[in-house]
């Protein structure tokens, strides 16, 4: 007997912060309407009817207030803590389905389906169950490498007649070529827009050209990546399955204020923010970093504003995951930066060198952190039991000048007890 093709698929939520917002808002089904970025600022999800009027993702919303209001289109704030919370349900409903499975982003996860008979029925079935159980629509697309399952999935939502399922391991080879032929590159899953403009200049245009592309000239001119790339679309799987993301060895919080701000104590009071949603991060993968690096940002697009973009980064004593600890070096760093003459848009913080807590090394001049730990570990699990933020370290959020704006957010529905809808 020879050894079953793989059949990996690759299962991706519909337009899915706009599908969150529809879930409670089944009046706004057939609305245009759009999902905005931090502030308010840019588009980044769009329902149907949305792209069809000729909305862009990414564009900025001041760009489609015209067209928003000769055509009653919606915007809505992002409400992460929603789509979190309906992502981790999607998720643990496909869990159901195989015992292997790969959580990629919040609206996308591979599904292991190898060896599973009535493919099809399978998948239909995987389709009606994550609507029913969480009402959010997605696509299922299937093929014997990662990369292939994402082309399938592209093809099973711009296709009605796939009605969301596409097995491209079902296709024999003359359809195979006139597919990717059809495909391009752009679409290909690692290229994005500007290797397919290098691409271009090689010849390489569509799905079937860089299946076929030489390799020696891959190699040379795009690396390793590119070639693991081409024989993915040679149904040679090169991109393993991760079932257990590995711990991040670099962890960054940041985020562009609702207003500009002009005073220190604002600024370090959004950095404890930071450094508390960081170090929770470090805590739940039971790692501690050693490097802390704080960065200040004005507003890039305000050419009538002086510009000042200073960044520091300092070795901490000794490694730790500990919110105070941190936010006491946090806080330092943005007094050395500080300059009142400038007005600042951004800030943010990332550590590193990151390391698990069971290689920690003593030191004998290391302060005792067993109290500190002790209550970090409360902490964590009161934000979890009752909400992220519920308690806050030092003067975390004592200012509402830098927080982001969300004028248009809608209620945390499945998060929140004083949000809980009624009926």
């Amino acid at each position: 007997m020879g050894t079953a093709v793989q059949q990996l698929a690759l299962v991706d939520c519909n337009n899915f912060y706009v599908s969150c917002e529809r879930v409670f808002r089944p009046d706004l089904r057939r609305v245009p309407m759009v999902v905005l970025s931090n502030n308010d600022g840019c588009v980044v999800s769009r329902s149907n009817e949305a792209k069809a009027l000729g909305i862009r993702m990414g564009q900025p919303w001041f760009e489609c207030k015209a067209l928003a209001e000769e055509h009653g289109i919606l915007a809505m704030s992002s409400n992460y803590a929603l789509y979190a919370d309906l992502s981790n349900r999607v998720m643990n409903i496909l869990s159901q389905f195989a015992p292997r499975h790969e959580v990629y982003s919040i609206d996308e996860c591979f599904v292991d389906l190898t060896g599973i008979p009535k493919l099809r029925e399978v998948s239909y079935a995987m389709r009606e169950r994550v609507t029913k159980w969480s009402g959010i629509p997605v696509c299922v697309g299937m093929g014997p490498t990662k990369t292939l399952a994402k082309l399938a999935n592209h093809v099973a939502k711009k296709h009605p007649r796939s009605r969301g399922v596409f097995n491209y391991n079902a296709l024999n080879e003359d359809q195979k070529t006139r597919l990717l032929q059809r495909i391009p590159v752009e679409e290909v899953w690692g290229v994005g827009r500007k290797l397919t403009q290098k691409l271009a200049a090689h010849g390489v245009r569509t799905a079937h050209d860089l299946r076929h592309a030489h390799v020696p000239t891959l190699r040379a001119e795009f690396g390793v990546v590119m070639e693991k790339i081409q024989r993915e679309l040679q149904e040679v799987a090169c991109i393993e399955l991760q079932e257990i993301q590995p711990d991040r060895q670099q962890i960054i919080s940041s985020r562009s204020f609702g207003s500009m701000v002009t005073e220190l104590t604002v600024l370090q009071d959004a950095l404890s923010t930071f450094v508390a949603n960081a170090c929770a991060k470090l805590r739940a993968q039971d790692s501690h970093a050693a490097v802390i690096q704080v960065f200040l940002q004005t507003n890039r697009f305000r050419k009538d504003l002086p510009q000042y973009m200073p960044s520091l980064a300092v070795p901490l004593p000794y490694a730790t995951n500990d919110s105070l600890e941190v936010n006491r070096w946090a806080s330092y760093l943005c007094e050395r930066m500080f300059k009142s003459e400038y007005q600042y848009k951004k800030a943010g913080i990332m550590l590193s060198e990151i390391s698990p807590i069971t290689h920690r090394q003593g030191d004998l001049l290391e302060p005792e952190t067993t109290s500190n730990s002790r209550l970090m570990l409360a902490l964590d699990s009161l934000n979890q039991r009752y909400g992220r933020g519920t308690v806050k370290v030092s003067t975390q959020g004592a200012f509402k000048d830098w927080q982001m704006r969300q004028e248009r957010r809608s209620p945390n529905y499945t998060t929140s007890w004083d949000e809980v809808p009624r009926v």
